[in-house]
This record gives C-alpha cells, sequence and structure tokens, in this order.
C-alpha cells in the first residue's frame, strides 16, 4: 500500500512534535521531513516532493500563505492543508485563492486532522466545519450582490448535483453512495466537469461552486 508522504511546516517545535507523534502512529503516512521556516518549507517540498505539506500560517521569513502560493506555482503533485489557530474568514479566502486543498483549525481533535489529511491525499477539498457554513454564506452572499446568477457553462444536471456536494465537502465515495454511483463514474464526471469549465484542481472547484451560488446557508 502506498504511504501519504507529509512534510510539516510549523516554527512551534512542541506542535511538530505533537504532529510526528499523531502522524507517526499510522500505518498509512511517512513523514519526510520538517520545516521551521516558509521559505524552509517551499525548499523541501522542491526537493522531497511530498504527498501533503501541513503548513501553518504564522511563520519566520516567509509567510505560510505566502509559502503556499509559491508552491503552488511549482506545479508540482504535492497539496497543501494549511493549520493553522485564525478562525478568520480573512485567512481563510487568502488560503484558498494561494492555491490550499484544505483549512485545519489547530483545536480540532486528532481523528479530525487524520480525516482531513486522508481527504486532502484522495483529492477533495477540507473546510473545518466549524467556519464552513459561515464563511461560504458570507462568500455567496458577496459574489451574489447586484450580480444576476450566472449560467451554468454547459454542465448537466448530473454535473451539477456534484459540483454542489463537492462545494459541500463530500469525498468522492461519498458522492458515490449518495448518488448510487460507482466511485469511478464520479471521478468520470469530476475530470469531466473540471476539463469543461477549465479547472485545474479541487480548490478552484469549489471557488466555482460558491460564485455560482450551487451551496446556501441551509445546505
Amino acid at each position: 500500500m502506498d504511504k501519504m508522504r507529509v512534510l510539516i511546516a510549523d516554527d512551534h517545535a512542541i506542535v511538530r512534535e505533537g504532529l510526528r507523534t499523531i502522524l507517526g502512529a499510522q500505518p498509512d503516512i511517512e513523514i519526510v521531513g520538517e520545516a521551521t521556516t516558509g521559505q524552509e518549507a517551499i525548499d523541501k517540498t522542491v526537493e522531497l516532493h511530498p504527498d501533503i505539506v501541513l503548513m501553518d500560517i504564522t511563520m519566520p521569513v516567509v509567510n505560510g500563505i505566502e509559502a503556499t502560493r509559491r508552491i503552488a506555482e511549482q506545479k508540482l503533485d504535492t497539496k497543501i492543508l494549511v493549520l493553522t489557530m485564525h478562525e478568520s474568514d480573512e485567512y481563510f479566502f487568502k488560503v484558498l485563492d494561494a492555491g490550499a486543498a484544505g483549512y485545519f483549525i489547530k483545536g480540532g481533535s486528532s481523528i479530525e486532522l487524520l480525516s482531513a489529511l486522508r481527504a486532502v491525499w484522495n483529492g477533495d477539498v477540507f473546510l473545518y466545519p466549524s467556519m464552513a457554513k459561515k464563511l461560504l454564506g458570507e462568500y455567496i452572499q458577496q459574489t451574489k450582490t447586484g450580480q444576476e446568477k450566472e449560467k451554468f457553462d454547459g454542465l448537466t444536471k448530473r454535473e451539477r448535483e456534484i459540483v454542489k456536494l463537492i462545494a459541500e465537502g463530500h469525498t468522492n465515495q461519498e458522492i458515490a453512495d449518495m448518488l448510487i454511483l460507482s466511485i469511478a463514474t464520479v471521478q468520470t464526471h469530476r475530470a469531466r466537469i473540471m476539463s469543461k469549465l477549465g479547472l485545474r484542481s479541487p480548490t478552484e472547484l469549489v471557488k466555482y461552486a460558491l460564485r455560482r451560488g450551487f451551496i446556501t446557508l441551509d445546505d
């Protein structure tokens, strides 16, 4: 079984030690390195090509948001899960705009963190539950103000259903179960959606769904 290769980027030794303990106990996770500054996170990502970087926002030399942006610009297969104390929409949208695939609050449990890592590894976007409803609702309101709802860019009804479920944070397997489809069919739909819309990442797909208002405060 392939292991998830993780780089830990945080300037606090006690946080890195805690993450090593949690992740090191998992048979499907391998810690390939650590970084204590944003620049070091960039350099080690380029050198080691981890599957996921666990990235703190507040780091010296280069902050985590800028480090995320620079890593995303490298067009590597590495995904970034931001790990932060900040429950702020300002940070949240900056992180997504920088190219991160997830946003996890440090107050979460180890079980939640492992679920977030596995979701991101499987190509999904992870939004921490305590923030998602508030932040998505505010973003939808901002994008709808003074604007008419845009067309669906040629998406079929089934594809719109899948985009909506992705935006709500469901994994490919969950979507397959909900729509009574095989996971391969969901992955095919997802690839076709990305091609139709000219999107390159799960994060861009979520932002597209938000702009179109595919989800509401009640979702």
